[in-house]
């Protein structure tokens, strides 16, 4: 039997549909690209990988925020 990971599915499609021209692109396709990537998002969160990104995101907010110009 195979299984195919939701998550790694929807990545290929994000990186399949962000390759594409911008230019020739409608509202819905724009709609559609959006609704995926909130999917992917949803999917991703409460992952150990959500996590992580969470964290190292926080820490280079934290760190930005300590700097002065």
């Amino acid at each position: 039997m195979l299984t195919i990971n939701v998550t790694l599915l929807l990545a290929v499609i994000v990186v399949l549909r962000l390759r594409r021209r911008t230019q020739a692109r409608s509202r819905t396709d724009e709609q559609l690209s959006a609704v995926i990537v909130l999917a992917l998002g949803v999917l991703i969160a409460p992952t150990k990988l959500g996590h992580g990104i969470l964290h190292t995101l926080s820490q280079l907010v934290h760190s930005v925020g300590q700097i002065h110009i």
